[in-house]
């Protein structure tokens, strides 16, 4: 499987698939398969690139 958080940048809007109630996240890292988001109804969160997808927002 490919790894498509790899694209992800500090900066970027995400939303994690399986938890829609955290709301638009903005990616703070990425580093080594770890990718750091801090969600606006949940805060900062490691996400493991191998088990989770984000889901970029382009229209938040």
């Amino acid at each position: 499987m490919d790894d498509l958080n790899a694209m992800l940048t500090p900066g970027m809007l995400v939303r994690h698939p399986g938890q829609p109630d955290w709301g638009v996240g903005q990616v703070q890292s990425n580093i080594g398969g770890k990718v750091t988001a801090n969600f606006r109804d949940k805060g900062k969160v490691v996400i493991d690139s191998l088990r989770v997808e984000l889901m970029p927002v382009f229209d938040d």
